[in-house]
């Protein structure tokens, strides 16, 4: 998967039919340990108070990380994640960066930060991960 097309990739994780299909989450950019994911704001996104629910964040930001997270190395599932929610989003876009802190043999440790299109700090998400 390391010198997959972004095509590619995005079919890849097509199968990922939760994000792609119930939350509208996208695959933007990728590569090993890298990638960026986003979600246009829709109606199906919003909460009781207006805004975009938990759940739809959380969603992308695990997209994100799994994506950074199972290109280039062998399968990787998240035993243990941990999300806060730091600001409401502004903006009419979310948009994940999730990147790894650290590989070993078995674990992996990431971290996704979840932004809107104008700049908007909404989220952060750690995770660890295993493959082997």
């Amino acid at each position: 998967m390391a010198d997959d097309t972004l095509d590619q990739i995005r079919e890849k994780f097509s199968h990922d039919r939760f994000a792609t299909e119930a939350c509208s989450c996208r695959v933007d950019e990728a590569r090993a340990g890298h990638s960026v994911c986003s979600l246009d704001i829709t109606p199906k996104h919003i909460n009781e108070k207006g805004a975009p629910m938990g759940g739809a964040i959380f969603t992308l930001a695990d997209f994100a990380i799994a994506v950074a997270s199972n290109l280039g190395r062998v399968p990787t599932f998240s035993v243990s994640c941990s999300i806060e929610f730091l600001s409401v989003a502004k903006g009419h876009r979310l948009i994940a960066t999730a990147d790894v802190d650290r590989e070993g043999h078995t674990l992996g440790f990431y971290t996704a930060v979840v932004t809107d299109e104008l700049g908007t700090l909404v989220a952060k998400m750690t995770s660890v991960g295993y493959g082997k």
